[in-house]
C-alpha cells in the first residue's frame, strides 16, 4: 500500500491570477467542517504540515503544497471550504467567487478531490457542489471523511445511503478517516495516481 506522501507546503494565494503554471494540480474541496486539513495531514503523515482548527473556515486561502522530491510541479491544493464558518458574509462571497475561478479556470486541474462527511452528508451544499462539477466537466474523487464516527452496525446503511443519494456504487467511493487512519493508503495512492498518471 501507499506510504505517506512527501507534501511541502509551498505558499498560501490570495488570488488566482497568483498561482504559477504547474504541471498538474489536484484539490480538496468540501464543508467547511469536513476535516481537509486533518485529512491533508494524515496522507502525509504529519500533524502539522497543514493548520487544523476546531472552529470551521479556518482554510481562507488557495494552499499550495508540492509533491516532492522528484515530482515537482504536480501539486495538491487545500482550498477554502463552502457552507458554515464565522466570517462575513462578504468574507464568504470572496471565498465563492475565488474558488469558483479557481475550479472554472484552473487548466491542468487533475481531480476535486470532493470530500463529504460520511456521518452526516452528502448535503443539500454538497449536491449542489456536484451538480456544479459536472456542469463544469470537471473530474470527481469522492472521499467520505470521519467513517470512525459512524458505528461499525449502522456502516453498511450510512454507506448505501450516502452512495445512494450521489447516484453511485459504494466502490465509487473512498471511505477514509483520518484518526483512524481507515482507508488513507488507498487515497494516497489515487492522490499519487492523479497527479502522475492523470484521470483512469
Amino acid at each position: 500500500m501507499a506510504g505517506p506522501l512527501a507534501l511541502t507546503f509551498l505558499r498560501s494565494y490570495a488570488r488566482v491570477d497568483d498561482l504559477p503554471f504547474v504541471h498538474a494540480e489536484v484539490a480538496l474541496l468540501g464543508r467547511s467542517n469536513v476535516g481537509k486539513s486533518s485529512l491533508l495531514n494524515a496522507v502525509a503523515q504529519r500533524r502539522h504540515l497543514a493548520k487544523t482548527s476546531k472552529t470551521p473556515g479556518a482554510t481562507r486561502l488557495l494552499n499550495a503544497f508540492e509533491l516532492a522530491p522528484e515530482n515537482s510541479g504536480r501539486w495538491l491544493m487545500d482550498l477554502p471550504g463552502y457552507g458554515y464558518a464565522r466570517v462575513s458574509k462578504q468574507e464568504q462571497q470572496k471565498w465563492t467567487t475565488m474558488l469558483g475561478r479557481y475550479i472554472e479556470e484552473r487548466e491542468n486541474l487533475r481531480s476535486v478531490l470532493l470530500l463529504i462527511d460520511g456521518a452526516i452528508g452528502p448535503t443539500a451544499l454538497d449536491l449542489q457542489t456536484v451538480g456544479w462539477l459536472h456542469s463544469l466537466g470537471r473530474p470527481i474523487t469522492y472521499v467520505a471523511t470521519k467513517m470512525d464516527k459512524v458505528k461499525p452496525s449502522q456502516s453498511p446503511r450510512r454507506r448505501n445511503e450516502l452512495a445512494g443519494k450521489l447516484g453511485l456504487e459504494k466502490r465509487e467511493i473512498l471511505w477514509v478517516s483520518a484518526d483512524k487512519g481507515t482507508g488513507i493508503p488507498e487515497l494516497r495512492a489515487a492522490i499519487t495516481h492523479l497527479l502522475t498518471d492523470g484521470p483512469a
